[in-house]
């Protein structure tokens, strides 16, 4: 009688444990990455009245006679290899974690201790650390090595994210440029003395900005053939820093005005001048005649045999007549309006057929040349070349070398107006040797695999760590210590420090969404009125052994 009084009082135990652990699943039912939990139960023991007796040659065996003394609760089980639903937040640094053959678990540290969570909501703390935005607490990755800017899988750490280093992308210095889009030969500023000018952008190692300058000029337009020339280099402040360093330079052994070491070849040029407004020139003689009136009287110029001008005063020019004997001096700068600086830097030649002033002067660029037939280009400087270098190196330490092609550049009709122009990087993929300033962090990212980048704003990703997870040999056995966190026990496995990545046995991550807690309202409830029932049904148990008691007691009336 009172054995089934005591065993109805451990089914009432069991079965009120039993609601304890549905209560606690219901609770969690929005709680992230929560696993739900289920419970076991066992029969307790036997009080054995009479045992088991063997068969004999009359009679045959007999089972033994034992009597149930209640139930238990056998064990409580997480059911944590079953994920729950993905929900999407948008936020970059919610990771839901996605299980290959194994069960996988982020890696965080409370100050003391690492534990585990599937819960990925995380965030970047003051100090610039990935962090549970529940608690807190780090999240344990794998570090970058800073000499070869692969990830280093030794022991985790804290993934500091935004520290200093990480806030900064180093610079890189240009290297390569490329010209596209076309020179057309009837546009006025290609046949112009400054030439078609353009300008090409680039950086130093440092990721400071420079701007060098080029004119294209035409040379002989029918041949197909232009110069390209490099006139001036300009740093942010708009200093000509090509001026200052020829400055420096002087003049070398060989004679060159140091240039040719930085752009093109040195070669000579001409400048052809007519006659100024105030004199008339008369080219149907031989040699070409000029004349101008002053105060009614028109003079003529006087030429010798092969019209070679006349220097008087040390200046050069030509003696004009007027017929009547009186003779007066004119000289160049004056008649072809060209000033003394000009004149100066060439030497100076009449054609005798023309009448036109040559100026030839020293010049350093390099040949363009392109194919008549359709305008494709040829060549620059000599027969299959279509890159140069621009020596930017040898103006300081803090440049390379840019090598420029020219290949893509046309010779073609375009209304005569060219629309040649510089751009950096290489032709076939602009990102390669483009140069870059310095960058600043602007964004976080994490892929799949884990790993985290860092955008810049000057185009670079560089990545800055990785986040492992851990697996265990029984995932189950590991001990829910609250805050969505597990830590390891004896049945559970270790953690070896390192961890693995999470593709190594067909895992992943996802960003932006979550894992949502894998209770199953349907089956909690179901269980909640079995659990009710069979709660109910055990205090029959307590009220009928009751009933029988009180019939035993009324006996001795």
């Amino acid at each position: 009688m009172m054995r089934a009084m005591y065993s109805g009082v451990s089914g009432l135990k069991t079965h009120q444990t039993k609601m304890d652990v549905i209560g606690n699943n219901i609770s969690n039912v929005n709680t992230v990455g929560f696993k739900a939990s289920s419970t076991t139960f066992a029969d307790i023991m036997y009080q054995t009245t009479s045992g088991a007796t063997a068969a004999t040659a009359t009679t045959g065996g007999k089972n033994a006679m034992q009597i149930g003394l209640g139930v238990s609760t056998a064990a409580t089980k997480v059911s944590i290899t079953s994920p729950g639903a993905a929900q999407s937040t948008g936020d970059a640094l919610d990771i839901r974690l996605t299980n290959g053959s194994s069960t996988n678990f982020f890696i965080v540290n409370n100050g003391t201790e690492n534990l585990f969570t599937r819960a990925g909501s995380f965030y970047l703390d003051g100090a610039g650390n990935l962090a549970m935005t529940s608690t807190g607490y780090t999240v344990m990755g794998w570090q970058v090595d800073p000499l070869t800017g692969d990830i280093r899988k030794d022991t985790v750490s804290a993934l500091r994210i935004m520290q200093a280093d990480n806030m900064t992308s180093a610079p890189e210095a240009t290297t390569k440029a490329n010209v596209s889009g076309l020179i057309d030969k009837n546009d006025t500023n290609v046949t112009s003395d400054a030439g078609y000018v353009r300008t090409l952008s680039f950086f130093d190692n440092l990721g400071y900005s420079y701007t060098a300058k080029f004119a294209y000029k035409a040379v002989d337009t029918d041949a197909g053939t232009y110069s390209v020339e490099l006139t001036n280099i300009y740093d942010s402040d708009n200093n000509d820093i090509l001026a200052e360093w020829l400055d420096k330079q002087g003049v070398d052994a060989a004679g060159s005005d140091a240039l040719d070491q930085i752009f093109g070849n040195d070669t000579t040029a001409v400048k052809s001048f007519s006659v100024s407004k105030n004199y008339t020139l008369d080219n149907s003689t031989n040699p070409a005649s000029i004349t101008y009136t002053e105060n009614g009287t028109t003079y003529t110029m006087v030429t010798s045999a092969d019209g070679a001008p006349v220097t008087v005063g040390g200046e050069l020019g030509y003696n004009f007549t007027d017929g009547a004997g009186k003779q007066t001096f004119r000289s160049i700068a004056d008649i072809y309006g060209i000033d003394a600086d000009t004149a100066a830097s060439g030497t100076l030649a009449v054609d005798t057929t023309t009448g036109m002033l040559n100026l030839t002067y020293d010049t350093t660029n390099y040949t363009l040349q392109f194919n008549t037939s359709d305008g494709t280009f040829r060549f620059i400087d000599s027969a299959g070349t279509t890159s140069v270098s621009l020596n930017m190196s040898l103006l300081g330490d803090n440049f390379e070398d840019i090598s420029i092609d020219f290949s893509h550049l046309l010779n073609q009709n375009h209304g005569g107006s060219s629309t040649a122009e510089f751009e950096k990087g290489a032709a076939e993929k602009a990102t390669d040797g483009t140069g870059k300033k310095l960058g600043q962090l602007t964004g976080v990212s994490i892929d799949g695999t884990g790993k985290i980048y860092g955008s810049y704003d000057n185009g670079n990703t560089v990545l800055l760590g990785q986040i492992p997870v851990a697996q265990f040999a029984n995932a189950s056995g590991l001990e829910s210590l609250g805050n969505n966190c597990y830590g390891t026990t004896l049945n559970s496995g270790d953690f070896d420090g390192i961890g693995v990545e999470v593709t190594a046995d067909g895992g992943s991550m996802t960003t932006g969404q979550l894992e949502m807690s894998n209770v199953d309202l349907s089956e909690q409830f179901t269980d909640m009125i079995t659990t009710q029932r069979g709660f109910q049904a055990n205090s029959r148990i307590i009220t009928t052994s009751d009933t029988l008691l009180e019939e035993l007691v009324n006996l001795k009336r």
